[in-house]
């Protein structure tokens, strides 16, 4: 199920055990490679810590918070030897120009949709400049349309422009 982010931002994390609030997930450890969430920065509830939860710990995302088994889930970023070049790139997607391949400037991206089982994100809500916002709105844009990610932009598949209704497309 396709879920937006604001579901799993800032939310508590609680624990099947102690039943509880164990942390507060932050903000999230995006991979650019693949555009999965491999886990959330999060704040221990007992010291203020700052640690990490791996996504493939969380058990559920209920309206409470993210369900994990224990507090044990919570790992220190130099334990997760693994996950170190993605937390060194430390990726944020939010507010990420947007541009398509021939290199028009299509916005930025104010939200994106993601699968609440696998934690990839499937699709990019890009907000427009003004002047084309009260044209088009807003755009939509599915993770099979992304040609590249890198630090600076996304860039998309050239997008098709709009013809009015029954006219024509040409050849």
């Amino acid at each position: 199920m396709l879920v937006l982010s604001q579901t799993v931002f800032n939310r508590p994390v609680m624990s099947l055990r102690t039943g509880g609030q164990v942390a507060a997930a932050e903000r999230p450890i995006i991979n650019p490679n693949n555009l999965k969430i491999e886990g959330f920065y999060c704040s221990d509830h007992y010291n203020n810590q700052q640690l990490i939860l791996l996504s493939q710990d969380i058990r559920d995302n209920i309206d409470q918070g993210l369900v994990v088994n224990d507090h044990d889930v919570l790992t220190e970023a130099h334990e997760l030897v693994r996950l170190q070049e993605v937390l060194d790139i430390n990726f944020v997607l939010i507010g990420k120009p947007v541009q398509t391949v021939s290199h028009e400037k299509v916005g930025k991206v104010s939200d994106f949709a993601l699968d609440s089982s696998s934690f990839y994100i499937q699709k990019l809500y890009v907000s427009q400049n003004l002047l084309k916002s009260f044209s088009g709105g807003s755009l939509s844009v599915d993770r099979t349309q992304i040609h590249e990610i890198t630090n600076r932009r996304i860039i998309i598949n050239d997008l098709l422009q709009g013809h009015p209704a029954g006219a024509p497309v040409p050849a």
